[in-house]
């Protein structure tokens, strides 16, 4: 009797909107239909993430009384050309790069391995010749693993060549169909949504107004800490430059972990090229300056709003929807931890005031 009583506090506590109950119900259709036909509608996901950014462009272009539809071209000549010379000139490039590292991955690890043997030699306070064996065995192990993984997928990925195609060819098309529409597009959807949305309109005005600012930002310093990277480890006369410049670009995804992660190649490419001379502690001291850059010049500047996360909520939206759904979980985690953020400041609660906000439409 009592765990019904519970029960029904809860429901009428949580459950007593009509909307709430409507907005449980879409979210669980999402949830299902991306984790079945995920892979399926990957290229439309892709298009709606690409034209969601673009529009911001699109609406600067707007504030100086330029026709939409000019504004809507320029946008998507500047997106395709980059589009384009990424896909003929930086992927080539960089998987050039990753066929060489692969290569010298034996040399690299040979040079790896005499580093630590000589470990317990500096420091034999601290660790054990048998410590150092011990983890060598480990990491020769881990690798061999990695290596088979990278065979058995290289191998596995030959019949998705086609579907990468028809990737490449079809979600520049729906982007532009998205922002040439996208009056339309959004009226169609509000109108399958019900009248009355106060949830769903308070939702999307947190997800919008944070969610846009993060999203853009972090395409930006992405290429700016990727650009300078490039141009300090061209200068340096550093292996794999554009390799490792695209790595630490990317690493600004994932806060704390990808930064710790990226920095091991780096210092492992110098230390084969140099050993532990005074250009490694040059490529060394230039990493970190990149970094505390990133971190006290670029972050502050790009994002006038930041998403309020809890380090703590953002690691653990890495490690979960990392472990879902790989690296595009990672890559979408906090803008999942945010959008969940957004749900429960918005819910209608009896102890509370009801959420009330006006229509808003999409960046």
């Amino acid at each position: 009797m009592a765990m019904r009583q519970l029960v029904r506090s809860f429901f009428d506590r949580y459950f007593h909107d009509e909307e709430a109950i409507i907005f449980v119900i879409l979210l669980g259709v999402g949830l299902f239909v991306l984790v079945t036909f995920g892979s399926i509608l990957a290229p439309l996901l892709t298009a709606v993430v690409t034209a969601y950014l673009l529009q911001g462009l699109v609406n600067w272009l707007l504030r100086y009384n330029i026709p939409y539809m000019v504004s809507v071209t320029i946008v998507y000549v500047l997106f395709v050309s980059l589009f384009v010379l990424s896909l003929l000139y930086l992927l080539p490039q960089v998987w050039s790069q990753f066929g060489r590292f692969i290569n010298e991955l034996p040399r690299f690890i040979s040079q790896g391995q005499e580093l630590l043997l000589h470990l317990p030699d500096a420091y034999p306070a601290l660790v054990s010749e048998q410590q150092i064996q011990d983890l060598i065995s480990t990491l020769r192990g881990d690798l061999a693993v990695l290596g088979q993984l990278v065979v058995s997928y290289s191998i596995s990925s030959i019949p998705r060549i086609f579907n990468w195609g028809v990737f490449l060819v079809l979600v520049p098309v729906l982007v532009f169909f998205m922002l040439k529409d996208k009056t339309l597009l959004v009226r169609w959807v509000s109108n399958l949504l019900p009248h009355n949305r106060p949830l769903m309109l308070q939702v999307w005005k947190e997800m919008d107004e944070q969610l846009a600012n993060y999203i853009r930002g972090k395409a930006l310093e992405i290429i700016l800490v990727g650009l300078v990277s490039y141009a300090t480890f061209f200068v340096l006369g550093v292996n794999y430059a554009l390799l490792l410049s695209v790595l630490v670009g990317l690493s600004v995804v994932v806060p704390f972990i990808g930064v710790t992660v990226v920095t091991f190649p780096v210092m492992l490419v110098a230390y084969v090229q140099w050993g532990l001379g005074s250009e490694f502690v040059t490529v060394v001291l230039a990493y970190g300056v990149i970094q505390l850059l990133d971190a006290n010049v670029v972050v502050p500047v790009i994002f006038s709003e930041t998403v309020n996360l809890h380090p703590v909520a953002i690691l653990s939206a890495v490690l979960f929807f990392g472990g879902i759904w790989g690296l595009a979980g990672v890559f979408f985690a906090i803008p999942l931890a945010t959008f969940i953020k957004a749900i429960i400041n918005a819910w209608p609660d009896t102890t509370r005031k009801p959420v009330t906000g006006g229509a808003r439409h999409p960046q």
